[in-house]
């Protein structure tokens, strides 16, 4: 698998990125390309490791270990060192609906269980990816597969984000005619309006759904199932229902002035932005000349900064409870575990190239928001918190005096996560639930309370990587097909 002795011979090396100075001032990606004799370095450092982790997805600690739809990755570094680039995007292809969006917008929890990381830097795994996906671009490889033959069976999904959109894809290949519900004007959910433009390209996006089109998957986006169409006429109209609404219900944070003017859910902020520039218009949520406040870390909370920084913020603070990690793994964060320790991402890295510093203050809290007299947020009161032990070991923060601090703040976005799916259509369809509001479904099998009803990524598991999402995706397609034809072959 690679070269038996390139781990030894080259060092892991990324594309070099477009300057802050100059990716900063527009929405495009800013990865370049890396040169083909460079990936094939990069495959060949592959180990031939025996048990390959990397492959195997399961949860460790509560985070993802390995690729959770079990991508053949040994496999394809084999192939790119090899030169053979047309097989390792079928390989690719086997596992991976959309590796062009895993390939840009996942964590790679593939690298931090990869067994050359135990030791060295791990292997690219990530950016080979996406080099093979976009390699399958430029020659003309991907192209439009319809099903040799339909069944004559029609299946809804309602919601086209990464759990919809690989659910709609499997069920079409099986040969079923597959109408996709989405309630925004146009598909891809997440992947179109919740990740910024220069993190994933809306026109790979917008490349993936024409294919999905020629095969014969039916988008009907502007169509809010509940509310300009009833969630009956599904069950009426359709043989099976796939639900992959996500979950959309913002965490909230109740302290005092939360009603002040300027403060957003980060979402909202990241949805308007990518309209406006689809729509080449500006966002009605703006940054310019303006003292950001960030209150939340993850993945989303790093594209609130990088996206501040291109509208041209005077400043950007973002708030984070947990301390601050270490730069190597604690005891108990041993590999093949997701590792847990500091680093800069791309908003980050802007962020200390133009002000001097990582944005990120640990272990703060906010207090309260301070308006102005016209309503409106002007700042935001702190204070540094500890983590401390209750009667059974439960770390909770607790507030240390004297530490208050007063930032300005003009525009304030929350970045704290989901608390669950929208509970509108689930309370119409009658569906039963888990406590924490989720959709009650087994992992496996997808099945809801009502027959022939699935559901899918963060609708039916929580909050989640988009990775787990194509895992769900596919796995409730391959349920729902069994369902329908008493038997399958999806994967």
């Amino acid at each position: 698998m690679g070269k038996p002795t390139g781990f030894m011979e080259y060092r892991r090396e990324l594309p070099e990125d477009v300057t802050v100075s100059e990716r900063v001032g527009n929405w495009q990606e800013f990865h370049l390309q890396m040169e083909q004799e460079k990936l094939r370095q990069q495959g060949a450092r592959c180990m031939d490791c025996g048990t390959p982790f990397c492959h195997t997805g399961m949860l460790l600690s509560g985070m993802a270990s390995g690729c959770p739809i079990y991508n053949l990755i040994p496999e394809w570094n084999d192939l790119v060192y090899r030169n053979l680039w047309r097989q390792a995007l079928d390989r690719l292809h086997r596992t991976n609906n959309f590796p062009e969006f895993t390939g840009r917008v996942c964590p790679a929890p593939c690298e931090g269980s990869c067994v050359l990381g135990v030791i060295e830097p791990p292997v690219t795994i990530k950016n080979i990816e996406a080099a093979i996906a976009d390699r399958g671009w430029e020659e003309g490889w991907i192209v439009a597969e319809p099903p040799e033959r339909r069944t004559g069976k029609k299946v809804a999904v309602v919601g086209s984000g990464p759990a919809g959109l690989c659910a709609a894809a499997q069920l079409n290949r099986a040969g079923h005619w597959v109408t996709v519900f989405e309630r925004a004007d146009r598909p891809g959910g997440l992947l179109m309006y919740g990740i910024p433009n220069m993190k994933l390209d809306k026109v790979r996006v917008a490349m993936r759904i024409q294919q999905m089109k020629a095969e014969g998957v039916t988008f009907s986006c502007n169509m809010e199932i509940g509310r300009n169409h009833a969630p009956e006429k599904l069950l009426e109209d359709f043989d099976a229902l796939v639900l992959a609404t996500g979950a959309a219900r913002p965490r909230d944070l109740p302290v005092e002035g939360r009603e002040l003017q300027g403060i957003h859910f980060a979402m909202d902020f990241l949805t308007a932005n990518t309209k406006a520039i689809l729509e080449e218009t500006d966002s009605p949520i703006r940054a310019a000349g303006k003292d950001v406040v960030v209150i939340g870390g993850g993945d989303t909370g790093t594209d609130c900064v990088a996206t501040a920084l291109r509208h041209g913020c005077r400043s950007v603070t973002q708030l984070e409870i947990l301390p601050k990690p270490s730069v190597y793994r604690a005891a108990n964060n041993p590999w093949p575990e997701w590792p847990a320790v500091y680093a800069l991402d791309y908003g980050q890295q802007e962020a200390a190239a133009l002000f001097g510093s990582d944005p990120r203050l640990y272990q703060t809290s906010a207090l309260r928001f301070l308006g102005d007299a016209e309503g409106k947020v002007a700042s935001l009161r702190t204070i540094g918190v500890t983590w401390e032990g209750d009667s059974e070991g439960i770390l909770k923060p607790k507030r240390q005096p004297g530490t208050e601090r007063e930032h300005p703040a003009q525009l304030v976005l929350l970045a704290l996560g989901f608390v669950g799916p929208e509970q509108e259509l689930l309370d119409a369809l009658g569906l039963a639930r888990n406590p924490n509001s989720t959709v009650s479904a087994e992992y496996d099998s997808y099945q809801t309370s009502i027959p022939g009803v699935f559901a899918a990524g963060d609708c039916r598991r929580g909050q989640s990587l988009v990775v787990w999402a194509f895992n769900e995706g596919r796995g409730a397609a391959r349920e729902c097909d069994r369902y329908l034809m008493g038997e399958t072959s999806l994967p």
